[in-house]
């Protein structure tokens, strides 16, 4: 079944997998932060500077996922 009709579907779905998978790395890494965050703020009565702190490591974190997985799709 490789005729040219069926290219670009699988074409647009691998692109929507990237994409899916991008939005939730993303969310995966920011989620952990927070919840990391939280959890040792809450154990260790630091609030909010643990929270802070976790929250823009997950950021980061979701960035540089973000590039790796950004830069494996355009293989």
């Amino acid at each position: 079944m490789k005729n040219g009709k069926n290219r670009p579907r699988g074409a647009a779905m691998r692109a929507f997998s990237l994409c899916s998978e991008l939005a939730v790395s993303a969310a995966a890494c920011v989620f952990l932060g927070v919840f990391l965050g939280k959890t040792l703020d809450r154990l260790l009565d630091t609030s909010p500077w643990l929270l802070l702190v976790f929250s823009l490591m997950g950021a980061a974190a979701a960035l540089r996922t973000l590039f790796v997985l950004a830069k494996k799709g355009m293989r």
